[in-house]
């Protein structure tokens, strides 16, 4: 993002609706829009409300504040003012690229965090590096278990222990301008193709490995999660080769797409319907040659400072009532049948949201081993140095 802001400098009208269009999607902290815009005087702390809810959950001293570490454009901001409104608890946002930057944050410790939102395959690793709780059921009535698919949600149990809760799941496609590029863009081969001749300076790659390394080894014929060191090498020949004909690498693409300074992104179901719906010039394909399928969690670090709003902050999101709106703000994909039965046709019938089983049959979901090899990371160092 760029810091157009200096301590003390007065905010214009056009760049306090920036920001405030970044806190609703999620692209920043509440602290840094009440920081950035000087409206943190004027931030005042809700009272509890008391009687809103009765779950077990909500019984306690929960704090006046809670942090939650999350993806761009993940939440709905209602919900945490109703849950604010409801436990007198404000939530604080931090976004995140990557689920690199996340588990450098909790190694790193302190992160303030007392809920955060680990993709699928990271859990089996922060459970062995002894990061994150294994979950109190008794203080998520919300959550059932048997409503979920365990297609999606399998991985968020180790040797039998729920260490994670699904939030939803999702997959790892491209999202195209068809405005702008009239090229047919149907593989991951296609995107690299495009982003080096039509859409020359207007191609976007997260700011993640996984998603863009994977993407890469994908095009070449690859598996999404290889580490073999001869196609990684390949992976990398192509990221290097593609790398001067990118708009940009970063994880929060939205406002590129948006502005139209880029034309095609590697995009993430959620933001996929999202800018659909609201620019239905914006296409998302899933490739045909491959990619990556996911389900994205709720965990409780193990140094959360305050577990008891992590918990009701938790429970409240399994809420069916609650978790429908965030679906529908979202976009992404449920894993509960009950809050699948609440959403309405024309999202169930979306194949943004809900591709059928031949799109997603050549997708994979992301291996544990990706997070930590060394590999993998010093290729994503290397490419984005270049």
């Amino acid at each position: 993002m760029t810091k157009w802001y200096r301590e003390n400098a007065p905010i214009t009208a056009e760049q306090l609706s920036d920001e405030w269009m970044r806190l609703k999607r999620g692209s920043v902290s509440r602290r840094h829009f009440l920081g950035v815009t000087g409206l943190g005087l004027a931030a005042a702390v809700l009272g509890r409300q008391p009687g809103a809810f009765n779950a077990n959950a909500y019984a306690g001293d929960l704090g006046t504040t809670m942090s939650l570490a999350t993806w761009p454009n993940y939440h709905d901001p209602a919900t945490f003012e109703a849950f604010t409104a409801a436990t007198g608890v404000a939530v604080e946002v931090n976004v995140f690229g990557s689920n690199e930057e996340m588990l450098a944050k909790l190694q790193a410790g302190g992160t303030g965090w007392d809920l955060f939102v680990p993709t699928n395959y990271t859990i089996s690793t922060y459970v062995k590096l002894g990061l994150i709780d294994p979950l109190d059921m008794s203080k998520l009535p919300a959550f059932s278990q048997a409503s979920q698919s365990a297609r999606f949600t399998s991985e968020g149990a180790i040797d039998g222990v729920t260490y994670a809760l699904p939030k939803n799941w999702g997959t790892t496609g491209m999202a195209v301008n068809t405005s702008k590029i009239k090229s047919k863009i149907t593989s991951w081969k296609d995107f690299f193709e495009v982003a080096m001749t039509e859409a020359d300076g207007r191609a976007m790659v997260h700011d993640y490995q996984l998603t863009t390394i994977g993407s890469a080894l994908v095009s070449l014929g690859y598996s999404f999660n290889s580490v073999k060191p001869e196609e990684l090498a390949k992976a990398e020949e192509l990221l290097i080769k593609v790398k001067p004909h990118l708009y940009g690498i970063n994880s929060d693409y939205q406002p590129g797409m948006r502005g139209t300074d880029a034309w095609m992104t590697m995009c993430w179901t959620n933001d996929g319907a999202q800018l659909n719906r609201d620019m239905p010039e914006i296409a998302y394909i899933l490739g045909s040659d491959g990619g990556e399928i996911w389900t994205d969690f709720y965990a409780i670090p193990k140094s959360a400072a305050n577990k008891p709003a992590g918990y009701a902050l938790l429970d409240f999101l399994m809420t069916p009532e609650n978790a429908v709106k965030e679906h529908l703000a979202n976009g992404a994909p449920t894993t509960d049948s009950r809050v699948l039965a609440l959403l309405p046709s024309d999202v169930t019938s979306n194949k943004i949201v809900y591709p059928d089983e031949a799109s997603l049959t050549p997708l994979e979901f992301g291996a544990a081993v990706t997070l930590t090899d060394p590999a993998r990371a010093e290729l994503m160092a290397r490419f984005k140095a270049a």
